[in-house]
């Protein structure tokens, strides 16, 4: 693997060989990190979040799963 970096972006050569699956993985967890690179919150308050609005949707959705 070679990694080049320039001032507009990072550059990965990376043998073909490698499994599809684990290149989609690897690409999906980049473009998490792209997209949350300007995120200015804190993992305590996404995962607060995370729990109300899971609290909240199984309230409304109980009864589709539970009779």
């Amino acid at each position: 693997m070679i990694i080049e970096r320039t001032p507009n972006e990072i550059l990965l050569k990376i043998s073909p060989n490698i499994d599809k699956f684990a290149m989609e993985r690897l690409l999906e967890y980049i473009e998490y990190l792209e997209m949350t690179s300007d995120v200015k919150g804190k993992q305590d308050d996404a995962d607060k979040l995370a729990e109300e609005l899971n609290a909240t949707w199984w309230a409304k959705n109980r009864g589709r799963f539970i009779k």
